[in-house]
């Protein structure tokens, strides 16, 4: 199985690519609902690695293809800026998922 990233930047491209993990760069949703559906469309490719600007900016793309579907697993990274997301977002992601204040 093999990992596969989608960035808005080429920094982050660069950066896994020198860890062994191909991409490619993408603008817009239009170009990113394309490549989603070449990844889906492999096989081989079980995880598929997104920069956290793609989840806030085309959220319904992304949850279409979470409950959709099992694989390919969606992760979404911080890019090159670093997070944008709050201090406590697991916290409050596992407390929105299961419905109790951990």
């Amino acid at each position: 199985m093999k990992m596969y990233l989608i960035s808005d930047n080429i920094d982050t491209c660069t950066g896994m690519r020198l860890a062994g993990v191909e991409g490619t760069v993408v603008q817009g949703k239009e170009e990113l609902k394309a490549a989603l559906e070449r990844v889906m469309a492999d096989k081989e490719i079980a995880i598929v690695v997104l920069t956290e600007k793609f989840g806030r900016e085309y959220p319904e793309l992304i949850d279409e293809i979470r409950l959709s579907r099992s694989l390919p697993l969606l992760i979404e990274i911080p890019d090159r800026h670093g997070t944008q997301r709050g201090e406590n977002f697991i916290t409050s992601y596992v407390n929105e998922a299961i419905g109790l204040k951990v």
